[in-house]
């Protein structure tokens, strides 16, 4: 059996959900692509796919395998680029994610300048506000505000980035601004995110407290959030590049900020792996680069 060829062979029926899609994606027959399913399954003793007249399904044990066998044809792809001509310069797809408003603000047009820079390569920037599966979505890089922690990819912190409060002056001047985080207890709030954490954390003296905030409004997205916070609706927790154009134009007005959490990392992750394409190696160098010292 041909080990590798199996692999691919799996990871195309499971990309493509099928066996006919993953026969004519190999440019291979069905009757080969059943054999080496078969061959790769009783080699490793286990079922891969669930298999019936109407549907095809990874088991358990496929899902588990499935991520390590993409990195094993992504490494041999990256060894064979690295012999090859095309390796020692930029070219061909990349594929790059990050949060939706720091992407728009921040990372589309570093983009644009990198791509300015190299023209042989092709871009395509997907915005997500979740933690977006690099391996599984097929995303080369990604920009990331949090921790890593998964321990299969790679990060380079760019910067960090402070979370922050914030409320109009309006709200402030007729209601006061708060000296300390437990000042908020029952002071109304606005709630940027359903799935947001139920309480907000602060830093006192070197020891993290917790406040719940009373939520009298909530969106499933941040942008009606703030505007909501700057009409005088109450407080709002942010990440500070989301909210500082309004604090310039004097619409939102910051507080709390000596009780702030620590800074959270902005980071350029990419996969495990020791070859990386030159396209992708060179990205990474040019958001370091970018983003050099980045303080929000």
């Amino acid at each position: 059996m041909d080990r590798f060829k199996a692999m691919q062979t799996f990871v195309q029926i499971a990309d493509k959900g099928s066996l006919t899609r993953a026969a004519e994606a190999l440019g291979s027959s069905l009757p080969a692509v059943v054999r080496s399913l078969a061959a790769l399954e009783a080699h490793l003793g286990v079922r891969l796919f669930h298999r019936t007249t109407r549907r095809l399904s990874l088991t358990e044990e496929g899902r588990h395998y499935l991520p390590s066998a993409r990195e094993v044809l992504l490494a041999a792809d990256a060894a064979d680029l690295a012999l090859k001509a095309e390796a020692r310069e930029p070219a061909g797809q990349l594929t790059i994610t990050a949060p939706v408003l720091f992407g728009h603000m921040y990372v589309a047009p570093a983009i644009v300048r990198f791509m300015q820079r190299h023209e042989k390569v092709r871009c395509s920037v997907r915005l997500y506000d979740r933690t977006v599966n690099l391996l599984e979505e097929g995303i080369d890089v990604g920009i990331r505000i949090s921790p890593l922690e998964d321990s299969s990819l790679v990060a380079q912190t760019l910067g960090t980035i402070r979370r922050v409060v914030a409320a109009s002056p309006a709200y402030l001047a007729q209601h006061g601004t708060p000296r300390h985080p437990r000042d908020l207890a029952g002071a109304p709030c606005v709630r940027g995110r359903i799935d947001a954490p139920a309480q907000w954390l602060f830093r006192d003296g070197g020891k993290t407290i917790s406040v719940t905030p009373n939520n009298r409004l909530e969106f499933n997205h941040l942008a009606p959030a703030i505007e909501s916070c700057a009409a005088g609706m109450g407080f709002g927790t942010f990440f500070s590049y989301q909210v500082m154009p309004h604090v310039a134009q004097g619409r939102l007005k910051l507080v709390l900020e000596d009780f702030e959490p620590p800074p959270r990392p902005v980071s350029v992750i990419y996969p495990n792996a020791r070859l990386l394409p030159a396209r992708t190696r060179a990205f990474i160098e040019w958001m370091k680069m970018e983003f050099s010292g980045l303080r929000l």
